[in-house]
């Protein structure tokens, strides 16, 4: 099912290559979201339609020669109301830069008509003014060897920092990617993760113990203890508490068994 903006939206498409930009244009124009689709040859160009034109979203090729995707996302960010950005690209290897570049999607050439509206409806979100509920997955680009694979949100356990990069950890291992951690709380507050130590970012829904001893608290996330720091013990607990729906006194009594 679509899901109907309150107006229907303005984008731009930018492509050097006419026939991708062509087909860009004729599939969104095909989409009943869309009210009208402005076009780009060039990064430049496109700085030169948004100083006349309001857009709702912005379509936009990586590979671009002069300004690149890339380099107009984070001219872009600099505005006080920024479009969302959705990249478009015949390469995968520019995922963990869009990402970083908090972009709405990701689409590989060729486009796929039911993936470009997966695409709209992303969006569509991000401009009627809602932040993606928590039980709407995100998926994160990471590099193993050369190749670009993305990882679930909802697949992370928990989240280790290492310096101006993040681990994640999932079921079937772990992943280091260019994000700092204090990026990925802010990103993910409303979806279930939330900071216990400086350098630990955990997923709530994947806690499986919550540990007492001697007045230092820890969590078990799959048989790996994570130490919690005081500051953060407080509102660990009260998360817990509400997520459980118990009292604080029967928190305090199940930490301290």
């Amino acid at each position: 099912m679509l899901l109907m903006t309150s107006h229907p939206l303005r984008v731009l498409v930018v492509d050097d290559e006419v026939p991708a930009l062509e087909e860009m244009t004729f599939l969104l124009g095909r989409d009943q979201r869309i009210a009208e689709v402005l076009t780009a040859g060039s990064g430049a160009e496109a700085l030169r339609v948004l100083e006349d034109e309001h857009v709702d979203a912005i379509f936009l090729d990586v590979a671009m020669p002069g300004l690149s995707g890339l380099d107009l996302a984070r001219v872009l960010a600099r505005f006080r109301s920024p479009p969302p950005v959705v990249f478009v690209t015949a390469h995968d290897d520019h995922a963990v830069d869009a990402f970083e570049l908090h972009a709405v999607d990701y689409l590989l050439k060729p486009v796929r008509e039911e993936r470009l509206a997966e695409a709209v409806r992303r969006v569509v979100r991000a401009t009627t003014g809602g932040e993606e509920p928590s039980d709407e997955d995100e998926t994160i680009a990471v590099e193993l060897g050369g190749v670009t694979r993305f990882v679930s949100r909802s697949h992370i356990r928990y989240v280790e920092a290492q310096g101006d990069y993040a681990r994640l950890h999932t079921d079937e291992g772990s992943h280091l990617v260019r994000i700092p951690l204090s990026t990925l709380e802010e990103r993910w507050k409303n979806a279930g993760f939330l900071r216990i130590h400086r350098s630990l970012l955990v997923s709530i829904d994947h806690i499986d113990e919550l540990r007492s001893d001697h007045g230092r608290t820890s969590v078990v996330i799959e048989g790996t203890t994570l130490q919690v720091a005081r500051r953060h013990t407080r509102h660990l607990r009260d998360v817990l508490v509400r997520q459980a729906g118990l009292s604080p006194g029967s928190a305090e009594r199940g930490a301290g068994a």
